[in-house]
């Protein structure tokens, strides 16, 4: 099972460390992004990202 795709930061669009599968379901998931130092509150359905909170700390 190689079909993956990297799930993005939604605030400085670069890779933050979490593979999706199609089949992936998250819910109140907090992304923390380890080049933007920043965290964001995210949901994941069908590979398709909706963000909840960006935080800005």
């Amino acid at each position: 099972m190689n079909d993956y795709k990297w799930l993005f930061c939604p605030i400085c669009h670069n890779k933050a460390r979490v593979k999706l599968r199609e089949d992936t379901e998250l819910k109140n998931f907090p992304l923390f992004c380890p080049k933007c130092k920043k965290e964001s509150l995210i949901e994941v359905e069908s590979l398709t990202v909706k963000v909840i909170e960006k935080s800005e700390k």
